[in-house]
């Protein structure tokens, strides 16, 4: 199970000039997704997102168009949702000549939620 950051963006950027400085090395988890908050995550996991994890984890579509067939979604707007999923690290998207195949990157989310603080922590596996 890997660990994903929760940290404000002030925070992120502060961290980065620090290390752009020279000042301390680039933390173990630098190249990880990150979120400045749950909620970000939970905005990003729609139904209709999650519909769409769901159905490139059955069907495993060998093309970006097998999923706009699969889902009905306008290919423009597919495509974007990708790009975001990938970006937060739920979705793998590999290029096979012209065509793009998207792979589930992950199988379960773990928020952890600090109710006094802001320290909570999510776990991917």
């Amino acid at each position: 199970m890997r660990r994903t950051k929760i940290q404000s963006l002030r925070s992120l950027r502060e961290e980065m000039k620090a290390v752009a400085r020279g000042e301390r090395p680039a933390s173990t988890d630098a190249g990880r997704p990150s979120f400045n908050s749950v909620e970000a995550i939970v905005r990003l996991l729609t139904p209709e997102n999650r519909r769409l994890l769901s159905v490139i984890r059955d069907l495993k579509p060998q093309s970006v168009a097998e999923l706009v067939q699969a889902t009905g979604r306008a290919q423009p707007n597919l495509t974007r949702t990708l790009a975001k999923l990938e970006a937060a690290g739920f979705v793998i998207m590999t290029a096979n000549g012209r065509r793009k195949t998207s792979t589930l990157a992950v199988k379960r989310i773990i928020v952890e939620i600090d109710p006094c603080a802001a320290r909570d922590r999510l776990r991917v596996a």
